[in-house]
């Protein structure tokens, strides 16, 4: 069995500092938080099959969660995109995949275009489509909001997050609001456009679409290989809506794990 004891380093660049969790052996694979949320149990399950698969794991906490520090106005995509570039020098050995869980794509893809040489690929996880509807669109505020009634919040889990059979309620906690708000403002207020981002420059892409996803209903599962060809390949997850690491967590480690061992090194 490989050595999957998880440790935790801490990575300053400029004025911010990221607190990582670290576990495992083998090629990088970075994972980033849906928006307002952290990498602790959200990713822990399928941090530990990922570890256990031969990758090094790196889950950088974003600004304002755990021991991360850094400035929370004012910031960018591009200032988010630098925080996980100097993960992936730090910890990473110079090179990584990125995966990106719905806001997390953001981040992902915008690391990939201004920091080329640092991508091996990346995977979108639950990665909205270019367009969604304005009222699944405001289902993670209303999630994320700790002042609302839980009644309302675990029906905006249910809307936007969680296939019909899964409890929501553990994602009552693991918000972090003035993190939100930050990525709120860096995804609409700071003058990236998508078309910035969009495209991750020309890293290859694994595209995890859970197949009860809001954020990308079945008639845009097909929106990214139309645009970019064979750079992208998709895996639809059966049984999981946008949350998807806490419905699947097996069907998402086999299916990156798969991917990986046919990327260019």
């Amino acid at each position: 069995m490989a050595d999957t004891t998880r440790r935790t380093e801490m990575v300053s660049a400029g004025p911010t500092t990221i607190e990582v969790i670290i576990e495992g052996h083998g090629p990088a694979l970075v994972m980033l938080p849906s928006l307002g949320r952290d990498g602790y149990e959200d990713f822990d399950a399928v941090a530990a099959m990922l570890a256990s698969g031969g990758l090094t794991v790196l889950r950088p906490q974003p600004r304002g969660i755990g021991h991360s520090t850094g400035p929370m106005d004012g910031a960018s995509l591009h200032d988010l995109a630098a925080d996980i570039a100097a993960v992936i020098r730090a910890e990473g050995g110079g090179r990584a995949v990125i995966l990106g869980h719905a806001f997390g794509h953001f981040v992902a893809r915008m690391t990939a275009v201004d920091f080329p040489l640092l991508v091996r690929g990346v995977v979108l996880a639950a990665a909205a489509a270019r367009q969604y509807a304005p009222e699944i669109a405001a289902t993670p505020r209303r999630a994320g909001d700790l002042g609302a009634p839980a009644a309302d919040r675990l029906a905006a889990l249910r809307r936007g997050f969680f296939a019909p059979g899964h409890d929501p309620a553990a994602w009552l906690h693991g918000w972090h609001p003035a993190t939100q708000r930050m990525q709120i403002d860096c995804r609409e207020n700071l003058g990236v456009q998508q078309s910035d981002w969009w495209h991750a420059g020309t890293a290859p892409m694994l595209e995890l679409i859970p197949a009860l996803d809001p954020f990308k209903p079945p008639a845009k599962w097909d929106e990214l290989r139309t645009e970019f060809g064979d750079r992208v390949q998709a895996t639809v997850i059966e049984n999981a809506s946008h949350a998807l690491f806490p419905e699947q967590p097996r069907a998402v480690a086999d299916a990156v794990l798969t991917w990986l061992r046919r990327l260019p090194a």
